[in-house]
């Protein structure tokens, strides 16, 4: 399903920085910082998923602004591949 690297180019398009990484559970965690309406429109497309993925349910914990991400861009974690069901802690700037 390419869930990691869809999110992060789907995010990368939208001027949004942070991570993605697969959680040992399965799930899919990422991090997002940027505009608040554009990461709720992030969201809104992690509801979805890529093509063919298989999305049970978005979990959001939205946390304040560090700016720690617009330094470093993105990072994907290569971790071990099981479906995804995925979680984001949302940052809006």
């Amino acid at each position: 399903m390419f869930f990691r690297a869809s999110t992060k180019d789907e995010a990368r398009a939208r001027g949004l920085t942070g991570w993605v990484r697969n959680r040992p559970d399965g799930r899919v965690e990422a991090v997002f910082e940027g505009d608040k309406q554009v990461v709720e429109n992030m969201l809104a497309w992690c509801r979805k998923g890529p093509p063919y993925a298989y999305v049970d349910r978005v979990e959001v914990e939205w946390q304040a602004h560090v700016g720690t991400w617009r330094i470093l861009g993105w990072c994907i974690d290569r971790g071990g591949m099981k479906r995804s069901k995925p979680h984001v802690n949302a940052i809006p700037v």
